[in-house]
């Protein structure tokens, strides 16, 4: 579908013809959106006054900018470049139907998804350079979730009320810069004028920078990492860097698995080194960093050639020492700083672990080896420090060892995960699979 400023309207006709030539930078007597627009999404009918003065500010730096109001109440106050109705037509809808039914919950989700797919749409064709928005929560729903249909790297600023909170659940994995709007997005004030002007100046600002191109494009590894695992992936990653390949390094704080997983699944990924697998232990124990019970499987369905290394599973991660759930309080606990506290997974734990990890190599549809680190996965899981525990690692391994199917590589090495040989052994494991 091509959207106009009047509307949507069928592949083929005069505006799709005129999109294109407006794409490809060639002349013509007819006004339309500039390649790279700045899509400016929000609920008009209640913030009107604030989106059009972004929008002018936008302009005033040389930007076109498309509109999309997804306000369901009333109508807009100006008019849009893509109106309600077509959003909600996008959605399965129409704004008549949602303000008839006054059922928020299925307005809130026909406007959502109307969003995202009109976002995509106008990225396939070209004439999406990024997306702005500024909502409070029920907003800064709607307008992430289409946000988060965008690959990563294209621009996103959400300028919201929940800014400043738990914002996991509207970034998701995507790169959404959240902006928190301080006041309420409702009017301009001395305040809102300052903070929508940034918000504005931001979007614009990352529209016109253009990232320095490589002099060369080299294939895409990715590695995950801990603060207890970096001896490891640092020596790694310049061991496969120096052979040419170019290593995409993830924190394992939950949101970093999930964002590795996702750019595996996209299909840019040439192999991954999944060292640290600590997000599992935060899912067995009800810890505060998990990627959720998939974390390992987007590399066995892609078929990706990965290596697997229980790292950092004798660890799960809570913020700081109070806030350890009080079923855990006479555990081993560390705290790692002012704000982290980590707790030393049991032998159960760790089997739960292990066959997690089993389970990932067994459903591999392309190359997968396990490399263990019998002298402990950890900088704090090794002889004389206080996560040494090898009955809990054992058990571990003991799982993966039942559980894995036969023909699947299973290294054990004796030495720590930190150790150089280790990290050695590793790069040449998965370079042999590839």
């Amino acid at each position: 579908m091509i959207y106009s400023r009047s509307g949507p309207t069928a592949a083929g006709s005069q505006v799709d013809l005129e999109a294109n030539r407006i794409n490809a930078g060639t002349p013509g007597p007819m006004e339309g959106f500039m390649p790279k627009s700045v899509v400016i999404a929000g609920a008009l009918d209640t913030k009107g006054e604030e989106f059009r003065f972004v929008r002018d500010l936008i302009r005033e730096r040389g930007l076109d900018t498309i509109v999309v109001d997804f306000g369901v109440l009333e109508d807009a106050p100006f008019q849009a470049d893509i109106s309600a109705d077509e959003v909600a037509r996008a959605g399965g809808s129409s704004i008549a139907e949602l303000r008839s039914s006054k059922d928020k919950t299925r307005a809130m989700q026909v406007m959502a998804d109307g969003l995202a797919q009109i976002v995509k749409d106008l990225y396939g064709a070209g004439r999406l350079g990024g997306i702005l928005g500024m909502a409070g929560s029920g907003g800064t729903s709607i307008a992430t979730t289409a946000m988060r249909a965008l690959p990563i790297g294209v621009p996103k600023v959400m300028a919201s009320t929940v800014g400043g909170g738990d914002i996991s659940a509207y970034v998701g994995a995507v790169d959404i810069t959240m902006m928190p709007s301080v006041v309420d997005v409702a009017g301009l004030n001395s305040i809102s004028r300052r903070i929508y002007a940034n918000a504005a100046g931001a979007i614009a600002g990352m529209v016109l920078q253009e990232a320095p191109a490589e002099a060369e494009t080299r294939p895409l590894i990715t590695a995950s990492m801990f603060g207890n695992t970096t001896a490891c992936v640092n020596r790694a990653r310049e061991a496969l860097e120096a052979r040419s390949y170019e290593v995409l390094v993830f924190s394992a704080s939950g949101t970093g698995g999930k964002t590795m997983e996702s750019l595996i699944a996209s299909g840019f990924i040439t192999a991954n080194l999944d060292i640290t697998t600590t997000e599992l232990a935060d899912h067995v124990c009800g810890g505060v960093l998990s990627a959720g019970p998939d974390r390992l499987l987007a590399a066995a369905r892609a078929g990706v050639p990965t290596l697997l290394v229980p790292g950092c599973v004798d660890m799960c991660n809570f913020w700081a020492m109070d806030t350890v759930p009080h079923r855990y309080r006479g555990r081993n606990l560390y705290p790692w700083n002012s704000n982290v506290t980590l707790m030393r997974t049991n032998v159960e734990e760790n089997f739960a672990i292990g066959g997690m990890i089993a389970r990932a190599a067994n459903e591999s549809t392309g190359p997968v080896a396990i490399l263990l680190p019998m002298k402990g996965v950890s900088q704090l899981d090794s002889p004389g420090n206080p996560f040494w525990d090898p009955a809990a690692d054992g058990a571990c391994y003991d799982a993966i060892r039942s559980n894995l199917k036969p023909g699947i590589p299973l290294v054990e090495l004796d030495a720590n995960i930190n150790d150089a040989e280790f990290a050695d052994k590793a790069v040449d494991m998965l370079l042999e699979m590839m």
